[in-house]
């Protein structure tokens, strides 16, 4: 394998532009660019994650979904570029649903909480939320895959789920919401 980065610094951006893969230029600012570095954020979180105490299967689920969130960044770069597909996003269905059954079903809102890891699942999926706003923003404007917008849906809802998940595992009990508190 080649060496893909030389030189960490160009200087090319020192005046608001960046570049893209296909080599167009954009503002730093541009909606495509902010919606990179959401997922390189959320991506960022999930890396925290990884570093707790998890199942290896929750591990390996994560890892996936670490390398479908590089692919979307890769989609955002190289516009027209579509890496994110329905198998995919039956992956993520499929790993919440099997989570989802373990759990008693739901009769009150919760607060993020609990184990520190659920707390950092609750992060990634609030940053996930983001995310999800700012494709659906771009693609007021820009072409961006429908199944990458799919995909981003249902990894909040998994990873809501997954927040649960590991309370239950870790045995610490949900946060619920108390109205008038």
């Amino acid at each position: 394998m080649t060496n893909r980065l030389t030189k960490i610094y160009t200087r090319t951006g020192d005046q608001g532009k960046t570049g893209l893969a296909d080599g167009s230029r954009v503002d730093k600012f541009n909606s495509r660019i902010e919606s990179l570095g959401n997922i390189d954020e959320l991506n960022s979180i999930i890396g925290i994650l990884l570093t707790e105490k998890l199942p290896n299967d929750k591990k390996e689920i994560l890892n996936r979904i670490q390398h479908d969130l590089f692919d979307i960044g890769g989609e955002l770069s190289i516009p027209n570029h579509m890496k994110i597909n329905d198998k995919k996003i039956s992956f993520l269905e499929n790993a919440l649903d099997n989570m989802n059954k373990e759990l008693p079903p739901l009769k009150e809102f919760i607060l993020p909480g609990g184990s520190k890891v659920s707390s950092y699942c609750h992060l990634a999926r609030t940053v996930c939320r983001r995310v999800e706003r700012n494709l659906f923003k771009l693609a007021q404007t820009d072409k961006v895959n429908e199944a990458s917008l799919k995909y981003i849906n249902r990894l909040s809802d998994m990873l809501f789920v997954l927040a649960r998940f590991l309370n239950k595992i870790n045995k610490f009990n949900d946060v619920l919401w108390k109205k008038d508190i």
